[in-house]
């Protein structure tokens, strides 16, 4: 039975298919999942633990190294990294790529498992070990929020109502706050007064430890009865506070006769956050990965309105980054290049074919896409960037299925046959050939989406999508595609002139028999041309991944290790300042101290830091970025010259690190400083274009070491801590307890009244007999020490990192291949390694990753084509037109200055489906009018000009239909790979194959 002849028979079931794509595709377009980037698990899980007073070295040998050593021990770890600080370690744990997000939380509860096995081993003084597997968590709708006049205490209550309400949304999976201030209880006692009555800060410190603590109390029975007895009531209140009595040698003192109680703000909080340079803290709102984002955004966006009228007046929220607004406005930039593609279609096929093949190709096109839509929303694809990218990688494809049998229709039916009969022959000819071809470009994708590492979960939706429009588009045009051409093509006359001896079939015939006869010539300017080619295509600019079409990009400042956040803070001023003047600069937020919250899959914020600050500036448009990007790099160098300014575009892909990165790993700080130091050497040396060269270990810094006298402390009954404590009691003050307020825990801290004028030598330490002893007699001295403070560690070996920014105009593989031989040059001891990073490490890590799958896709790619042909010789023609697909990128993105990106590689893979497509069905097309006894050169000929029209048109409809993708920042260096590399695949696909047929295949000899 003929699927052509049968669709037309029976056309009740080809109407019933054209409805459940057209209703269906409506229906699945309105209820598909919506998201930024495809649902996508961050494999890695944070480890932080804090030994107050230890040395960021203290911490890295006695914390990390053990923590480490039983976390490696997981098979199911790929990398560990981590950073030392005095006080605190922080390791980052990646699980293998390998593992989907599916088996993550058992990996996770063996992780905390591991972890708490190894913290019963720790030093003691050592807080147990926190496991945070949300890492990864995306809160993409953000919110500054801004209250004028507010208390710290207000601002607490404000932003707890605020996320209460906001968790309370249908979809919305978590709420988080940053940068609320950091409130404490101050006491500081009077020491004239303290020293008199011989009061140690100790003593203060116990009383208040239990001022407001929760403990059991038990139960009583009573006539049958349990009965819970409550802890009483404790100090809740500043003055309740101040009014507790201290006993000391048998005599009460109230705490406020000989100490001044207040509330306040701690000096050093752990991030400052304003927005548009008003003090604000972040709302950030995560949904769930089983919602439409744009529903929950919207959701979000009528909740907070409602909730407006209950706040008071003051409060402003500011979205910084709104998730669902962008999604929604992808979904509708979707549709108006889809309707524009659609109708640019229909026009050059009316143009070219005549209006009823513009409407049966375009309906066919329209039918295809939506029913695409459709089978999405059936297998759960949510639709989101790269899902969208792969129906725009497909258009191209999905147009050709239609326009081959259209055309082969078309032309039977003008030579008298009936729309049946025109229809059985013209798909009886090409429906395995194109089915042969569509299967093959499928598998052009199926290695990048069937990845079994994260490559693979991140692109699946590419393979998925593409995979059902194609066969989707096959199966429309044999069935739909002959039952639209029976209702609209109309039967010509059985003596009709040749539907191809129009002029343009007899010069390309012409052009052909040209070729044909200078046969060896014209590979020899194809092996020129494609040899060229390749050579311009190394001068192509490679950017992995492209920039963001979010017209938003991101500004870092650091100053040296060490500077207190509130120094920090005042320098960020300034640039807020300038910022406010600029009338390009739609909004800005400042953080201070470390990173936003993750508000994009590809965000990573820097780790806690004082002397790190961070901008996150918007502007109206894209094109106005570069300019203020020049600009405030040139103000920042004038204005901050003690400080590191560097600004990054909002990119699509992994970001948070410098361009260019090389690292180096060993166990002697001294020697991993050495060679870094060489390191940026060897960089600017190099090149012009290294900018902002700097490690991540930072400066060291200057740490105050006391010269502890052991024989006199011993004889005075003092210990080490008894001196550290009354250090940190002069300094930062001494942790006493907590007072509660409500669900709040503000730290009551004891410490030296900041305008004092005491200095760490003024003080006073409680000796085993009760006396004061003067810290001066117990230390000679202080003397100063150069520490590492910031220390990294790889794989359990200590590896610092040098990284380089580069200009706007220029990539990283550009200035990479600068300075590469200059850093490779270096000698590194025996020991030590060095190894890149940045963009060429993660290229390479992906490169690998395609390049792993790619050879079993092209395997069965060769296969089905052999199989095809029951041949070796026809496959070996199309197969050699492939490399030769490179010809056209080339002079495109030469021509653009367009860099070379990931889109672009998933377009020249396109292309190649394309190409072999094209070359399957013109090839079979030689095959069947040889078949017919039709000398050898004609029959090339006659096929070739028969498929003239069906190529053209592909091309034009698919080059046309890329232009208004020109101006999408994502998807431009994709447009142009497709658009000029199938300008000259069209030529490839006439002339070459063509020629290449003449050379594998001769004339059989006369008998």
């Amino acid at each position: 039975m003929n699927i052509a002849r049968s669709s037309i028979d029976r056309p009740v079931s080809t109407w019933i298919v054209i409805l459940i794509c057209l209703l269906g595709g409506i229906w699945g377009f309105f209820s598909l999942g919506r998201l930024e980037d495809p649902a996508f698990t961050i494999k890695t899980a944070v480890v932080a633990t804090q030994y107050p007073g230890a040395s960021a070295e203290q911490v890295m040998t006695e914390v990390t190294e053990p923590l480490e050593a039983a976390i490696q021990g997981m098979g199911e770890v790929d990398k560990i990294t981590s950073i030392n600080r005095p006080g605190a370690s922080r390791i980052d744990v990646e699980i293998r790529s390998t593992f989907d997000g599916e088996e993550l939380p058992a990996v996770w509860t063996d992780l905390r498992n591991a972890v708490v096995d190894a913290a019963a081993h720790l030093p003691e003084g050592v807080r147990p070990p926190v496991v945070n597997d949300g890492f990864g968590d995306v809160f993409g709708i953000f919110f500054a929020v801004t209250a004028d006049g507010f208390n710290d205490a207000e601002l607490h209550g404000l932003a707890r109502f605020l996320r209460r309400e906001l968790l309370a949304v249908d979809g919305v999976a978590d709420v988080a706050v940053q940068g609320l201030p950091d409130e404490a209880i101050f006491v500081e006692p009077n020491l004239a007064l303290t020293a008199h009555q011989n009061i140690s800060p100790l003593a203060i410190v116990d009383a208040l430890a239990s001022a407001n603590s929760v403990a059991p109390a038990g139960t009583i029975r009573e006539d049958g009865m349990r009965v819970l007895i409550q802890t009483p009531e404790g100090s809740d209140s500043v003055g309740e506070i101040a009014g507790l009595t201290v006993g000391i040698g048998g005599e009460v003192l109230n705490l406020i006769d000989i100490a001044e109680v207040s509330r306040g703000r701690q000096v050093d909080p752990s991030i400052m956050i304003r927005h548009n340079g008003v003090e604000a803290f972040t709302l950030g709102v995560a949904g769930l990965s089983t919602e439409n984002i744009v529903e929950v955004g919207n959701r979000v966006d009528a909740r907070i309105a409602e909730l407006m009228a209950d706040i008071p007046y003051g409060v402003e929220l500011h979205p910084i980054y709104q998730q669902h607004v962008v999604v929604d406005e992808a979904s509708t930039a979707f549709l108006i290049n889809l309707a524009m593609s659609v109708t640019i279609v229909v026009v050059v096929l009316g143009l070219f074919m005549g209006p009823r093949a513009a409407v049966v190709v375009g309906s066919t096109l329209l039918l295809t896409v939506v029913g695409t839509l459709l089978f999405m929303a059936i297998f759960s694809i949510e639709m989101e960037r790269i899902s969208l990218g792969a129906l725009i990688i497909a258009m191209g494809m999905l147009v050709d299925n239609a326009i081959v049998v259209a055309e082969g229709m078309q032309t039977n039916m003008h030579r008298g046959r009936n729309s049946r009969d025109a229809a059985q022959e013209a798909v009886a000819k090409t429906q395995i050939p194109l089915l042969g071809a569509t299967v093959i470009g499928i598998m052009a994708f199926a290695g990048i989406g069937l990845s079994p590492d994260a490559t693979g979960e991140f692109l699946f939706s590419l393979f998925a999508v593409i995979a059902i429009s194609l066969l989707l588009s096959w199966v429309l045009a044999v069935t739909v595609t002959p039952l639209l051409g029976h209702y609209f093509f109309k039967v010509g006359n059985a003596d009709a002139g040749d539907a191809y001896s129009g002029p343009l079939f007899r010069v390309f015939g012409s052009t052909l028999r040209t070729a044909l006869r200078f046969r060896w010539l014209v590979i020899v300017a194809l092996i020129g041309i494609t040899v060229a080619s390749y050579w311009g295509f190394g001068q192509v600019r490679q950017q992995f991944f492209p920039n963001s079409n979010t017209p938003i990009f991101f500004a870092h400042y650091k100053l040296p290790q060490g500077t207190p956040i509130d120094a920090t803070s005042d320098h960020m001023k300034t640039l807020e300042t300038w910022l406010n003047e600029r009338e390009d600069v739609t909004a800005f937020s400042t953080f201070v101290g470390q990173g936003a919250t993750r508000f994009l899959l590809t965000y990573q914020g820097e780790s806690a830091n004082p002397s790190y600050g961070h901008l996150i500036i918007r502007t109206e448009t894209l094109d106005a970025i570069p300019p203020l990007q020049a600009d405030l790099e040139g103000f920042a160098a004038d204005a901050l010259p003690e400080g590191e300014f560097r600004t990054a575009r909002l990119i699509f892909g992994p970001g948070g690190g410098a361009p260019i990165q090389v690292r180096f790993s060993g166990s002697d700080p001294e020697v991993l400083r050495d060679l870094a130091d060489e390191a940026i050497a060897a960089l600017q040396a190099a090149s012009p274009n290294v900018l902002v060269p700097r490690t991540d270990w930072r400066e060291q810094e200057l740490v105050l070491r006391p010269n502890y006298v052991t024989d006199r402390a011993q004889t005075a009954g003092v210990t080490r801590d008894n001196v550290a404590g009354a250090f940190s009691f002069a300094t930062d003050g001494t942790t006493a307890g907590v007072y509660r307020e409500g669900d709040r825990q503000l730290p009551i801290i004891v410490r030296i009244a900041p305008d004092a004028g005491l200095s760490v030598m003024d003080q006073l330490v409680v000796s085993s007999s009760g006396t004061l002893v003067p810290v001066e007699q117990l230390v000679d001295g202080l003397s100063y020490e150069a520490q590492n403070t910031l220390i990294h560690r790889r794989d359990r070996v200590q590896t610092i990192t040098v990284g380089v920014d580069i200009p706007a105009d220029m990539t990283a593989a550009q200035v990479f291949a600068e300075v590469r031989s200059a850093v490779e040059a270096i000698e590194v001891p025996q020991g030590y390694r060095m190894e890149w990073g940045g963009e060429h490490e993660a290229s390479a890590e992906a490169n690998e990753s395609l390049a792993g799958q790619l050879p079993i896709s092209l395997l069965i790619m060769v296969i089905i084509s052999i199989l095809l042909f029951n041949g070796l010789k026809q496959p070996a023609i199309i197969w050699l037109l492939v490399p030769m697909a490179v010809n056209g990128v080339a002079i495109g993105l030469l021509a653009t200055g367009v860099p070379f990106t990931f889109t672009a590689l998933l377009g020249l893979l396109s292309l190649s489906g394309m190409l072999i497509k094209n070359g399957i069905v013109l090839v079979e097309e030689i095959d069947l009018v040889r078949a017919e006894g039709v000398p050898l050169q004609e029959a090339i000929v006659t096929a070739s000009t028969s498929r003239l029209r069906p190529v053209v048109l592909a091309a034009a409809t698919t080059i046309l239909g890329m232009a208004p993708l020109l101006g999408d920042a994502f998807f431009v260096s994709m447009a142009i790979t497709i658009m000029s590399g199938l300008a000259f695949a069209s030529i490839l696909t006439l002339v070459a194959a063509p020629v290449f047929y003449s050379v594998f295949f001769r004339e059989p000899a006369k008998a």
